[in-house]
């Protein structure tokens, strides 16, 4: 089948975070089980030559301009939205990884217009919203490009809730979660230094404070473990900066800054624990990543991920609270015993449950579904 993926945009730093590597991933499998896959995007932050490759996937970007103070919503790509119209039609299917933006909100109406069968994937990034434009942008683009996908793919109950209130009549609704290929890196920290990992976006929803409060909380119990940071800027890094420097253990907690995407595993392969305390967070990729190279996780009970890794006690759930996050920390600090059967728990959470294959296969019975129903042309 000939598959266009579509992402509103890739950078150097992957500040778009999850969306990016759930449409690698899935054209990096999709193209492995013998399948036609164009990954288009936004790009921006490259320079005046735009990769044709983005952490071993081919992908055709076009330069993308950004609207000052509408953060990823106020992102465009002229470029993109032309050579779409010129190949559009000789796709089975076209997934849409869609955001509130003009990247992917006109994709959805150009497939609509051309009667090119869609995928709709939205991250929970789909919520009611009170921003001024949302209103106005809903109307015009949202609610029609859900209404019209031939499915909206979901990944947890709270965003399917979310979706359904948002369109009438309802979408295709079809729950898919993100999946993560089987990691090639070492799976075992070989430093002799324990090291307790935040990997994420410096935005306030990560809670990057609140990791280093747990440090400043841990560092007297535990003094010779390493605290790290690493990520792009999402709002907070001059908070984090100042707050790392008022700590007093500057020596064991640092912010690394951000690294390409395609560094990401290599980088959690190096720690001993994966902390992620951030809230409402659907399904994230970072987390997929630290399971599938055997790593202990620390997430809260607002992440999609809670119950999958509570099921097979991969990791520790907690809830929002500093206090919770010390103790689930602790026992894994404390304990090598225990920290290493999680390891084990992580891995074959990660491979049974979030296997690409699995979900490739489920892709496959959806474009064949969505294209076969469309009865375009052959």
């Amino acid at each position: 089948m000939k598959i266009i993926q579509i992402v509103t945009l890739v950078t150097p730093d992957g500040a778009y975070g999850g969306p990016v590597r759930v449409a690698v991933n899935q054209t990096r499998a999709l193209l492995e089980a013998g399948h036609e896959v164009e990954l288009v995007a936004g790009g921006s932050g490259f320079g005046a030559t735009l990769p044709k490759q983005f952490d071993g996937v081919p992908i055709n970007l076009f330069h993308a301009r950004s609207l000052p103070g509408m953060g990823f919503s106020g992102t465009w790509a002229p470029g993109l939205q032309s050579w779409l119209r010129s190949v559009i039609r000789t796709a089975d299917a076209v997934h849409i990884h869609m955001g509130r933006d003009m990247v992917t909100l006109p994709a959805s109406q150009l497939a609509r217009r051309l009667r090119v069968p869609y995928v709709l994937q939205t991250h929970g990034m789909i919520t009611r919203s009170s921003h001024p434009l949302a209103g106005i942008v809903d109307r015009l683009w949202t609610f029609p490009a859900l209404e019209n996908a031939r499915r909206v793919l979901y990944l947890t109950p709270q965003e399917s809730t979310d979706l359904k209130s948002l369109s009438r009549p309802l979408p295709t609704l079809e729950e898919l979660p993100n999946g993560v290929p089987q990691s090639q890196h070492s799976k075992a920290n070989k430093s002799k230094v324990i090291e307790v990992l935040f990997l994420a976006r410096l935005h306030e929803r990560k809670r990057p404070l609140l990791f280093i409060e747990l440090a400043k909380k841990l560092h007297p119990i535990f003094p010779n473990v390493r605290f790290s940071m690493v990520g792009p800027d999402g709002g907070q890094a001059s908070d984090v900066t100042a707050s790392i420097q008022a700590s007093g253990i500057s020596h064991v907690l640092q912010w690394e800054g951000a690294i390409p995407p395609d560094k990401t595993a290599a980088r959690i392969s190096r720690c001993d624990v994966y902390v992620l305390p951030s809230i409402n967070e659907p399904f994230p990729m970072s987390v997929l990543e630290a399971l599938s190279l055997g790593k202990p996780v620390v997430i809260t009970n607002s992440c999609g991920l809670g119950p999958a890794i509570l099921k097979k006690e991969a990791g520790m759930v907690v809830d929002e609270t500093l206090d919770s996050l010390v103790d689930s920390v602790t026992l894994l600090l404390d304990d090598a015993e225990f920290r290493d059967r999680v390891s084990r728990a992580a891995l074959d959470l990660a491979y049974n449950d979030f296997g690409m294959k699995k979900i490739v296969k489920h892709l496959e019975n959806i474009y064949d579904e969505v294209s076969n129903n469309g009865k375009r042309h052959k």
